[in-house]
């Protein structure tokens, strides 16, 4: 692997950082499409204006770098270009952009991260710099992290990024003792939840949910509130159910989209039924009679699923929260009580000291109607 570094030295003036800005804002626009690709922005300038711009859409479809370099034309000879990660040097689903880059006689390009990926590496930058281009990193990179936090995880730790999603009272109780839940939050906070799953590689939850709430976990938004890429994309949607109780006949079976179950049952019959209707059934190692939640990361990995979004009760929750899985918590808050009688946010039995307590950071703060939401990461928490 070539000898890059990640964080060179290098000088960025107000427009260096005026014109990442842009390919970072342009990166966004593809967060709910090119899973299993990270999000990616490019912004060509030629001539002390933007010539070209262009952001990846969806897997299998050109990158970022090629749309900027067409539309830049010949204005792309001896330009700058400004790319959130670092242009890709192997050839996958489409051919290399460091190459695309090359034979358009770039000058100079200015990258914000080294991408985590193996096949790549630093190898891109090192391409770009055996033809004699200007390479400088480093602009930025809080910003482009931010774009990718479950394709780097998924490359650097081997796991997806675990967003936990929770909706409680303001005396932090997530349903009633009977189990009776909805609603707690408000529409406009319903709304935002679709787009973290529509955001999400999957979606996932445990048996107890399904079985008292019969979800759909699919994304009910148009495409036009999702920057109009068509057509949507459904995540997949992860049921963690030990002794296969899925009903074949439950909603979520029935609705577009993939299925996984996830056990620890060698109930072939059951597995059978389900796999009958459309399911995929795998069995993973146990841990407490219950689908081990590092076997179900590592299998979601090896299914480049980026970005898990969890939406569950306090019993499994607590489970990848103790086990210190989990990399967000996002909790919507809504104003009113339950009582001491409903049930709590996460089940975490052991936690008898304030030293065994678990720290979590603040990231955001906002209100979505009548509903706060909270953002937070624990305190541990190594991707940035």
């Amino acid at each position: 692997m070539p000898d890059v570094s990640a964080h060179e030295v290098a000088q960025f003036d107000s427009a260096d950082h005026g014109y990442m800005a842009e390919a970072v804002r342009l990166a966004r626009r593809g967060i709910y499409s090119t899973h299993p690709n990270p999000n990616v922005g490019c912004v060509i300038v030629a001539e002390g204006g933007v010539a070209g711009r262009g952001w990846h859409r969806r897997a299998g479809e050109p990158h970022a770098e090629v749309y900027a370099l067409r539309e830049a034309g010949e204005r792309a000879r001896g330009a700058t270009a400004y790319v959130t990660l670092e242009p890709c040097s192997h050839t996958g689903r489409t051919p290399p952009c460091a190459d695309a880059l090359v034979e358009a006689g770039l000058a100079r390009v200015v990258i914000a991260m080294q991408d985590p990926n193996p096949q790549v590496a630093g190898r891109g930058m090192a391409r770009l710099r055996e033809a004699g281009i200007q390479v400088e990193s480093g602009l930025m990179e809080i910003q482009a992290r931010d774009l990718n936090p479950g394709f780097i995880s998924r490359m650097e730790r081997g796991r997806p990024w675990v967003r936990v999603k929770l909706a409680a009272s303001l005396d932090g109780r997530t349903a009633m003792a009977s189990g009776e839940s909805q609603w707690i939050s408000g529409p406009e906070a319903r709304q935002d939840v679709q787009r973290l799953r529509a955001r999400s590689s999957a979606v996932m939850t445990g048996i107890g949910t399904v079985l008292s709430d019969d979800p759909s976990l699919n994304v009910r938004l148009e495409p036009s509130s999702l920057y109009g890429v068509e057509p949507l994309r459904q995540p997949l949607r992860v049921i963690l159910d030990s002794r296969l109780r899925l009903s074949p006949q439950a909603k979520l079976l029935s609705l577009p989209g993939d299925v996984l179950v996830m056990t620890v049952s060698d109930d072939d019959a059951a597995k059978a039924r389900l796999e009958k209707v459309g399911a995929w059934v795998s069995r993973v190692a146990a841990m407490d009679g219950q689908p081990s939640p590092q076997a179900v990361l590592r299998e979601l990995a090896a299914r480049e699923m980026n970005e898990i979004l969890l939406e569950c009760g306090p019993t499994l929750a607590g489970a990848f929260m103790a086990a210190g899985l989990v990399d967000e918590l996002v909790l919507y808050v809504a104003p009113h009580l339950m009582g001491d009688g409903a049930r709590g946010l996460f089940h975490l039995p052991g936690i008898e000291q304030m030293k065994a307590r678990i720290p979590l950071h603040w990231q955001d703060i906002r209100q979505v109607g009548d509903t706060l939401r909270l953002t937070l990461r624990p305190a541990q928490d190594v991707t940035g």
